[in-house]
C-alpha cells in the first residue's frame, strides 16, 4: 500500500485525480497539500492547508512513495506573468526538490503539449524549464504528461478556453492537427493514475496521442 502526495488537488486534473486516487486499492493514503480546505472528509485523505510562498516549512510534508504535481495557473489568475511564473515554475520545481530530498520514488508532471524553454510563448516557456528543471532530480522515476487544451468543469469562468472548448474539436478534425485536440481532465487525470502504477522506465514523457489511450 502506498502513500500519494498531491498538489494542485483542488483544480480540474487535481479533482479528478483526488477523487481517482481515493478509490484506488493501491494507495492507503492521500496526502493533499493546498491552499485552502478540501471540502469533504475521507478515511484515506489527509489535506494540509500550506503557504505556497513559504513550502521550506513543510519539508516533513512531502514524505511517500510517489508525488503527483498539478498546480498551475494563468496570467488572469495570478495577475501577471511573474506570478503565474512563481505557481507554474518555483512552487512546483521547490516541492519537487523537497520530494527528491525525502527519497520520493516517483513524480508525475503535468506539463503542457508545446512546452519548450525557447518558446515564444511565456506559457510554454516556463512548462518547458520546469520540465529541464526537474529531470536530474533523484527520483528512480519520472513521468511527464503533455496534455492540450483541458476540458471540464472549473470553479472559474476562462473565455478564451470557454470558446476554444467549442471551436477545437471541430478545427483538429483536419489533417495534421489531431494531435493538438482539446482532452478532458478526467482523461488526464486516469492517465496519471495509470502511469503511476504500471511504468517501469526511469523517465517518460507522454505526449497527447498516449494520453487518449
Amino acid at each position: 500500500m502506498k502513500t500519494a502526495i498531491v498538489i494542485g488537488a483542488t483544480g480540474l486534473i487535481g479533482h479528478h485525480l483526488l477523487t481517482q486516487l481515493l478509490a484506488d486499492s493501491t494507495y492507503s493514503k492521500i496526502v493533499a497539500l493546498t491552499r485552502k480546505p478540501i471540502e469533504y472528509n475521507h478515511e484515506k485523505l489527509v489535506n494540509h492547508v500550506i503557504d505556497f510562498n513559504n513550502l521550506n516549512k513543510y519539508q516533513d510534508y512531502f514524505i511517500g512513495d510517489i508525488l503527483f504535481s498539478c498546480l498551475g495557473t494563468t496570467k488572469k489568475q495570478a495577475g501577471s506573468i511573474e506570478n503565474q511564473r512563481m505557481v507554474d515554475v518555483d512552487y512546483q520545481y521547490q516541492a519537487a526538490k523537497m520530494a527528491a530530498e525525502n527519497g520520493v520514488a516517483h513524480y508525475v508532471l503535468v506539463s503542457s503539449s508545446g512546452a519548450n524553454k525557447n518558446a515564444n510563448s511565456a506559457y510554454f516557456k516556463m512548462k518547458g524549464e520546469l520540465e529541464d528543471k526537474v529531470k536530474p532530480l533523484s527520483f528512480q522515476r519520472i513521468s511527464i504528461l503533455q496534455p492540450s487544451l483541458l476540458l471540464g468543469e472549473r470553479d472559474h469562468f476562462r473565455l478564451g478556453e470557454e470558446l476554444s472548448s467549442y471551436l477545437l474539436p471541430i478545427i483538429c478534425k483536419l489533417p495534421g492537427l489531431k494531435r493538438y485536440r482539446p482532452i478532458e481532465g478526467a482523461q488526464v487525470a486516469t492517465k496519471m493514475l495509470n502511469v503511476s502504477k504500471a511504468q517501469k522506465e526511469p523517465f517518460e514523457i507522454y505526449t497527447l496521442d498516449e494520453l487518449f489511450k
